[in-house]
């Protein structure tokens, strides 16, 4: 009689593990597989998506995420156009000329409210703003050109554009008289290659009237038709990994550095954890209960100033590009 329950029994449970295996249902996990692309390389960043892999806050919320490398060989508006990730990270001026260009994206958080693209120049040559016109100024292309081209606009100057790569070796070795930084990455550097501040004149956008919000979350709009939940989820969790890396600074640049060291990025702990610093400033620019808010002003400021440039010949509707996903718990 035993036997024969147990016979049963194994044969009850060999069925169960025959349809599991068959159906690819793992006994291991019940989570929903998903792809992250930011679009760049390992650095702080993206600490709270690192952090929130590695506190497990996405398992908690039903994800199983991979996190995939960004930068110029895998740029993330690319990866998130062709379906080889369902979550990217971009500049809102990117996003809205890709939603322009018939491209159908969601903003689903915007998770940097203020700018931190600026210029910084050698207070020797440039003291005011005035003092820009006929200088020759360091500029990257595509995005970071156009908050240029507002700021140059909006006082009247007439200043010459280099092409600047991405060091800050023209710059440190005079061959323009200011250039473009972030001010979470390129000026630390300035100041850590041995420059004092007092050398240097510097103009951060945000504080001329032309705050560029950067980094957002984006999907594509099937992607939040046919999953809102799992949109909902993945900003829930990023941003409780934002809350925590700005909670415990040492313990989140411990993660980003080994992302860093996996990925074979330069890396150095004071530059990260200034970073992570600055970071937090664009995270909470707006009041606490705005964080990953995308004020419908911010939008508009950027859409109408893309528009003049004849960046985009369309203003796609704010609600037709913006998703609130983020609900707290």
């Amino acid at each position: 009689m035993v036997k024969s329950m147990l016979k049963r029994l194994l044969l009850l449970v060999s069925y169960i593990l025959f349809n599991l295996f068959f159906h690819g249902v793992s006994l291991a996990t019940s989570l929903t597989y998903i792809t992250f692309i930011p679009q760049w390389r390992p650095q702080a960043q993206f600490a709270g998506y690192y952090v929130a892999y590695e506190k497990g806050f996405y398992k908690k919320y039903g994800l199983n995420v991979k996190i995939l490398t960004g930068g110029p060989d895998s740029p993330s508006n690319e990866y998130l156009k062709e379906g080889k990730a369902e979550f990217a990270t971009m500049w809102l001026s990117s996003a809205i000329q890709m939603k322009a260009h018939g491209i159908k994206i969601i903003n689903i958080a915007q998770i940097l409210q203020r700018s931190s693209l600026m210029l910084v120049a050698w207070r020797s040559k440039v003291k005011d703003i005035q003092d820009l016109n006929g200088k020759k100024i360091g500029v990257w292309g595509s995005t970071f050109i156009v908050p240029l081209k507002a700021f140059i606009k909006k006082y009247n100057l007439k200043v010459k554009i280099i092409p600047q790569m991405g060091s800050i070796n023209l710059f440190l070795r005079g061959g323009v008289d200011a250039a473009t930084a972030m001010w979470y990455n390129e000026y630390d550097k300035i100041i850590n290659s041995g420059v004092d501040p007092c050398e240097l004149t510097t103009f951060l956008f945000y504080k001329y009237g032309l705050n560029f919000p950067e980094d957002g979350i984006y999907v594509l709009q099937s992607t939040y038709k046919k999953y809102p939940n799992i949109c909902a989820a993945f900003v829930k969790a990023s941003i409780e990994g934002w809350l925590y890396a700005f909670k415990h600074p040492k313990e989140a640049i411990d993660i980003v550095l080994k992302y860093m060291f996996n990925a074979h990025v330069p890396a150095n702990r004071a530059h990260q954890t200034w970073m992570l610093q600055a970071i937090e400033k664009a995270f909470f620019y707006h009041a606490i209960n705005s964080i990953g808010i995308l004020k419908k002003s911010d939008y508009y400021k950027v859409a109408n100033i893309l528009m003049q440039e004849g960046l985009i010949n369309n203003i796609p509707l704010f609600k037709d590009f913006y998703k609130n996903c983020y609900v707290k718990r």
